[in-house]
C-alpha cells in the first residue's frame, strides 16, 4: 500500500493512526461481534461513544456547561437554515441578522437565510474576489439585528478572521467547518458555533453545533421542520432519529487523536510551522503567487497561481503523478489550492514545496 500526500479541501485527510484504528475494529468493536456500522444507535455500547466523543470535544475546546453539543446531519449547509428558523423564533426576537460576506459559504449562508427573515449584507470582500477580510471594528450592525453571522474560515478563497469582528453586542453565529480544531476557540464570545467535519475532523455528512442553552427555542418553531428544530435535537440528545453513527466514531477517535497531541494550542503550532513552509516558499517564488492578502491567511487551506492558466493545469497533473494529489482549485476560482489540516503532515507539506522549487526550476 502508499499512501498518497492528499491536499483535498474536503472530505479530506484523516490521521492515519485512526484510520487504522478504525480498520482494526471494522468487523469487531470492542469483542461485540459486529462493526460500528451495524451497531443499533440505542445500544448503551453506542451510547458510550457517543458520550465519550461529547466529554472528548468538551475537553478539547473548553466548551462551558451551558452550551450544548449536537452532533447533526445534513452538513453545515443545513444549518444555513436552522440558524435564522431558531435564533429568530426566540422571544423577542426580530427575525433580522446580518451577515458578512467572505466568500461563497457565507454568501450561501446569507441567501438561504434570506428566504426567511431579513437578512443584511453589512460587509463583503466580493470586489476583490474574496481575497481578503473585510474591516470589521465598526460595522453598520442594526441595533434591532438577532445575530451577526460569519464564515470563520474560507476554504475556496483562503482567508480567516485573525480578530472576530465587532458585533455590538449581538450573537456571535461562526461556521468554522474547514478551521475545526485547528487551533483554540473562546467558545463564550460565540453564541453558535458549527462545522461540517468533513474539511478537518472526520468524514463527510456530519456537522458538529455547539450551541448556547438560552438560544435552543422552548418546544416547537413555527414553520421550522422537525430535524431542524434545535431543541428536538437538544432533547433527544442528538438522536432523534438515528443519527450518522459511523461519524460520529470516527471523530471521536479524531478527538482523543487531537487530545493525545497535546490539544488546541499544541494543535496551532503545528499547524503553524506547516503554513509558515508554504507561505514563506510563495512570498519568495519567481513563479507561484498566494492569491491571499498576507495578513488574511488562512492555516489550513493556500490558494496559489502561475498567472497562466495552462501552466496551472500542467502542475496539477505532474503533482498528481508524484503522489501530491487534490491540488486543483475550486472550479469557481481555479488555479490550485493546498489544504494542510491537522492530518497532514509537516514532511507532506515540505514535499510539496520541494515539487514546486523542482517545477519552478524547469519553467
Amino acid at each position: 500500500m502508499s499512501r498518497v500526500y492528499n491536499f483535498s479541501a474536503g472530505p479530506a485527510v484523516l490521521p492515519e493512526d485512526v484510520l487504522r484504528e478504525c480498520a482494526d475494529e471494522m468487523l469487531d468493536y470492542r469483542g461485540c461481534g459486529m462493526s460500528v456500522m451495524e451497531m443499533s444507535h440505542r445500544s448503551k455500547m453506542y451510547q458510550q461513544i457517543i458520550d465519550e466523543a461529547e466529554a472528548d470535544l468538551r475537553n478539547l475546546m473548553a466548551i462551558p456547561d451551558n452550551y450544548k453539543v449536537l452532533f447533526l446531519q445534513g452538513g453545515a449547509s443545513q444549518q444555513f437554515t436552522a440558524v435564522p428558523m431558531n435564533l429568530c423564533a426566540l422571544p423577542g426576537a426580530n427575525g433580522k441578522a446580518d451577515y458578512i460576506l467572505t466568500g461563497m459559504w457565507a454568501k450561501k449562508a446569507y441567501q438561504e437565510a434570506a428566504r426567511f427573515i431579513d437578512a443584511q449584507a453589512v460587509a463583503s470582500s466580493a470586489d476583490k474576489t474574496f481575497s481578503y477580510i473585510p474591516d470589521c471594528s465598526d460595522l453598520p450592525i442594526r441595533e434591532d439585528a438577532d445575530y451577526v453571522y460569519i464564515c470563520e474560515n474560507n476554504t475556496i478563497y483562503g482567508t480567516v478572521y485573525h480578530e472576530l469582528p465587532n458585533t455590538k453586542g449581538k450573537i456571535l453565529v461562526s461556521d468554522v467547518s474547514s478551521m475545526f480544531l485547528s487551533q483554540p476557540h473562546d467558545v463564550e464570545k460565540y453564541g453558535v458555533i458549527y462545522g461540517g467535519v468533513q474539511k478537518n475532523v472526520g468524514p463527510a455528512g456530519l456537522v458538529i453545533s455547539v450551541i448556547r442553552e438560552d438560544l435552543i427555542p422552548e418546544g416547537a418553531v413555527d414553520g421550522c421542520p422537525t430535524m431542524l428544530n434545535w431543541r428536538t435535537q437538544a432533547d433527544a440528545g442528538s438522536m432523534y432519529n438515528t443519527p450518522n453513527c459511523w461519524a460520529i466514531y470516527v471523530c471521536g477517535k479524531v478527538f482523543k487523536w487531537l487530545l493525545n497531541k497535546g490539544g488546541l494550542a499544541e494543535m496551532a503550532k503545528l499547524n503553524q510551522a506547516k503554513a509558515k513552509v508554504l507561505y514563506d516558499f510563495l512570498d519568495e517564488s519567481d513563479l507561484f503567487k498566494g492569491t491571499v492578502r498576507a495578513e488574511d491567511r488562512s492555516l489550513m487551506n493556500v490558494p496559489f497561481v502561475t498567472g497562466d492558466p495552462e501552466l496551472d493545469a500542467q502542475f496539477v497533473k505532474e503533482s498528481q503523478a508524484a503522489g501530491l494529489e487534490n491540488l486543483k482549485g475550486h472550479r469557481s476560482v481555479g488555479g490550485m489550492r493546498a489544504s494542510i489540516y491537522n492530518a497532514m503532515p509537516i514532511e507532506g507539506v515540505e514535499t510539496l514545496v520541494a515539487f514546486m522549487k523542482d517545477f519552478e526550476a524547469k519553467h
